[in-house]
């Protein structure tokens, strides 16, 4: 019997696949899970039991958590990546780790087929054919959602007629969690003027307190919260544990997908949105305006890039080798204050400061350079463009009428 590697979240389309693969397909299923970061022990438990339950020959939980973080969240924050300036791509980097995984576990125990339960409407779709052509192109891919165009409501009464309940209610929100964020989709994001309820949320708001929080960057990677020293994987968790029941980081993310059609998704992204706009406002302190340019630039193409799926595009690395440069000063300590449904950044504090008062305080005086020398400045800085205004400007004509 032929091996295939099934792609398994434990939702609706992944439990179809195991049925259809195995029952329709004659294949013998092989399913793994990629955890990123968003599942405890007990989650990833209950996610084998169903696997079993379904009928699969193996189940195997491959732990990407710390490889996710190095080869790709830590990049992301160097870059202050928000797509669109709103999503911090909480799926789209994901599913790069996820798929880059599974390939390696197809590689790895010698299956004919890989499978995953991504429809045909969506982004996913393209970054996991992408990936596994990239990596096991000698691997049939196998998507049955997507190829028998099917319904939630049909794969629901397909696993009933093959004695599996699943219930519609649990089958009204997708959610997938990973360590930079969580995604939620629903009916509400498939128009374009209604939001989700708050029942959606995977997190309820419960902090209504406002509270501080110190977080200490170094070379540009989170490693302290409120001075206890942390490795950045756990320090994101444990921004994120304290933040999202705030309601911190809610929001609906429009995009256009990768196939040219707009979509919706919801997201919870507490410490993501926090580490962000903290790291980019040190940023802000401790680099050059041309630094933080390039940067921007850099940043928004290598976010475009990797939602796209294309990770394993050679630039990328480049790109990477930059912002990893630009962070060699961006260390110090970020203030941030926690409110329901919003934070502010209070400020920072870094040896690196370049608000230095050493140097002259702004829009009050400076200790550089006298008045007479910004008026010289000024004459010079603006010469070329002052000549090409006297050269193209038409004169009025001498003598008069």
């Amino acid at each position: 019997m032929k091996k295939v590697v099934l792609a398994f979240s434990g939702g609706l389309d992944t439990s179809f696949c195991c049925i259809y693969l195995a029952q329709d397909r004659g294949l013998e299923v092989h399913s793994v899970i990629v955890n990123t970061g968003g599942f405890s022990d007990e989650e990833l438990q209950e996610i084998e039991k169903r696997a079993n339950a379904l009928g699969v020959k193996s189940h195997a939980v491959v732990d990407e958590t710390a490889s996710y973080y190095d080869g790709c969240i830590k990049y992301l924050i160097y870059g202050n990546v928000l797509k669109n300036a709103t999503y911090p791509l909480s799926v789209s980097a994901e599913r790069v780790s996820q798929a880059t995984a599974i390939a390696n576990y197809v590689k790895k125990i010698g299956a004919d087929y890989v499978a995953h339960g991504s429809t045909g409407a969506g982004n996913d779709q393209v970054r996991f054919d992408m990936i596994f052509n990239i990596i096991i192109p000698e691997v049939e891919i196998i998507t049955p959602i997507r190829d028998l165009k099917l319904s939630r409501e049909a794969e629901i009464e397909y696993l009933a007629e093959h004695g599996v309940e699943y219930s519609a209610e649990k089958a009204r929100y997708s959610i997938n969690k990973g360590l930079w964020g969580t995604s939620v989709g629903g009916k509400e994001t498939l128009t374009s003027n209604e939001t989700l309820p708050e029942s959606a949320w995977p997190t309820q708001v419960s902090e209504t307190e406002s509270r501080k929080l110190e977080l200490t960057f170094k070379k540009g990677e989170l490693v302290a919260i409120d001075g206890e020293t942390l490795e950045p994987v756990r320090a994101i968790q444990k921004l994120q544990a304290i933040a999202q029941p705030y309601g911190i980081g809610r929001d609906i993310h429009v995009g256009d997908t990768i196939i040219g059609i707009k979509g919706r998704v919801g997201f919870e992204a507490a410490a993501p949105i926090i580490i962000i706009k903290a790291h980019h406002t040190l940023e802000k302190h401790t680099l050059t305006k041309w630094q933080l340019s390039w940067k921007e630039q850099l940043s928004s193409f290598y976010g475009n890039w990797l939602h796209e799926g294309q990770f394993h595009d050679p630039i990328m690395r480049n790109i990477e080798a930059f912002l990893a440069d630009t962070q060699k000063v961006v260390s110090g300590k970020v203030f941030v204050e926690l409110l329901p449904y919003r934070f502010q950044i209070i400020g920072i504090e870094s040896n690196h400061d370049l608000m230095s008062n050493k140097f002259g305080s702004y829009g009050e005086m400076n200790n550089a350079w006298s008045g007479e020398d910004v008026k010289g400045f000024s004459k010079i800085f603006g010469n070329q463009v002052m000549i090409w205004h006297k050269v193209n400007t038409p004169q009025p004509p001498k003598g008069g009428a």
